[in-house]
């Protein structure tokens, strides 16, 4: 067996069997940790609203780990079973050069989009529903899948096209004029996003509390941040989940509410969300995230442009088809498998933010407002409140309740 396919299946083998290592633990310590509520939480969340979140984290695990494993299947099949190259003969029976190349790949993204269906299905009417978070309809959800695949098409497609076009014209250079495309395209994105794009699946409707639009004013202002508009988008339609995030870059920049989240909260309580948020943009988080996603993405091309013009790499996936399209899927799929073992330090770096923000928070609005708030949405959306620590290390991109609340509450005793 050649080198590089050794080393595929083994890091496929491994990164399947420690997704589901870190599931059974999830699993297993959160069922442990059911009975009782943290001491910390017990004047705030009772027991059957800790049991709710427990039970909710358990089925959302489970269902994660029927998914680890059937992916992992998916891709033995599409590499040593030949799947990918199956499709791209017969594309390319039909269809030659950037077109072929184009159609092959989103043959690939189809099917795999196809697979997938059946836990969406099953996340939202299942799950969702059963612990009384979903508001979709079978309707809107057919609606909203259609619209991603249009609106992915819309903005994907002349984005591939293009990288093909430029992969097959400048051969030598190609990953450099590719990612300054790359990045052109993330940023027109992020600009349009929040007026053009965001309005295709919700409805956005002006704040219309006087009051809480005053204060907010006020604490941006203290702040010193400026948006285009406070803005209510009507999430209740598909879900009772509550939330608030910034949207869009420079002068497109806003705030948007879920109709939800005001259901959950006091307008204090709102306002010390919202000083979180703005603490990841006074920190410039999102920026450095941006930033990280182009270097990443730069990393990323220029690897791709040295494994392409080695044969082993398509034929230890079995594709022995020396081709740019080729190379673009098997990256795609291989690349992740590679990356795995890494996640711990992406999920590092986001808690690191969500810290500094909450200490952000703090120095604009009481402290007590902001634990109060996320007391609130903790029990409200059935977040866990005792994850399992190896777990919670490797895909948590926000601290531990616990943990959280605890820094929060010295923050209090300080003031």
């Amino acid at each position: 067996m050649p080198v590089f396919t050794t080393l595929f299946a083994l890091m496929l083998f491994l990164s399947t069997g420690l997704k589901v290592f870190l599931d059974l633990r999830q699993i297993s310590y959160v069922g442990h940790h059911r009975s009782k509520v943290p001491s910390a939480f017990q004047q705030a969340i009772d027991l059957q609203s800790h049991q709710k979140a427990a039970d909710y984290a358990i089925a959302k695990t489970r269902l994660n780990l029927v998914q680890h494993l059937y992916d992992g299947l998916i891709l033995v099949f599409l590499t040593f079973g030949g799947g990918l190259l199956w499709i791209d003969e017969h594309v390319h029976v039909l269809l030659k050069d950037l077109t072929g190349s184009t159609a092959f790949i989103l043959c690939v993204f189809l099917l795999l989009a196809m697979l997938d269906l059946p836990f969406e299905v099953y996340r939202i009417f299942g799950i969702e529903k059963k612990f009384g978070f979903n508001h979709m309809t079978p309707g809107l959800f057919v609606r909203d899948t259609l619209l991603h695949a249009l609106v992915g098409l819309a903005l994907g497609l002349p984005l591939l096209m293009t990288i093909l076009w430029i992969m097959q014209t400048y051969p030598n250079h190609w990953w450099i004029a590719a990612w300054l495309v790359f990045i052109g395209f993330n940023l027109i994105v992020l600009a349009l996003y929040p007026t053009f794009i965001a309005p295709l699946f919700n409805h956005f409707q002006p704040l219309s509390d006087d009051s809480l639009k005053n204060r907010i004013n006020a604490l941006l202002e203290k702040c010193g941040f400026k948006v285009n508009g406070l803005f209510v988008m009507d999430g209740s339609t598909r879900s009772s989940h509550g939330n608030a995030y910034f949207t869009g870059l420079g002068k497109s920049r806003r705030i948007v509410f879920f109709d939800t989240l005001f259901k959950q909260l006091e307008p204090d309580e709102v306002l010390a969300v919202l000083a979180h948020e703005l603490g990841h943009y006074k920190l410039h988080h999102v920026h450095k995230r941006i930033a990280l996603m182009f270097i990443v993405s730069f990393l990323g091309l220029w690897l791709l442009a040295k494994l392409m013009t080695h044969t082993w790499f398509f034929t230890g996936l079995y594709l022995p088809v020396p081709g740019n399209a080729e190379a673009l899927i098997l990256f795609l799929i291989a690349g992740p498998i590679f990356l795995f073992p890494f996640t711990p330090i992406g999920s590092w770096y986001s808690r690191r933010h969500e810290y500094d923000a909450d200490a952000y928070a703090t120095r604009q609005i009481k402290p007590d407002k902001l634990v109060n708030s996320l007391v609130k949405l903790f029990k409200d959306n059935a977040s866990t409140l005792t994850p399992d620590p190896l777990f919670s290390l490797f895909y948590d991109s926000h601290p531990g309740a616990q943990a959280r609340i605890s820094r929060l509450r010295e923050a209090e005793s300080n003031t």
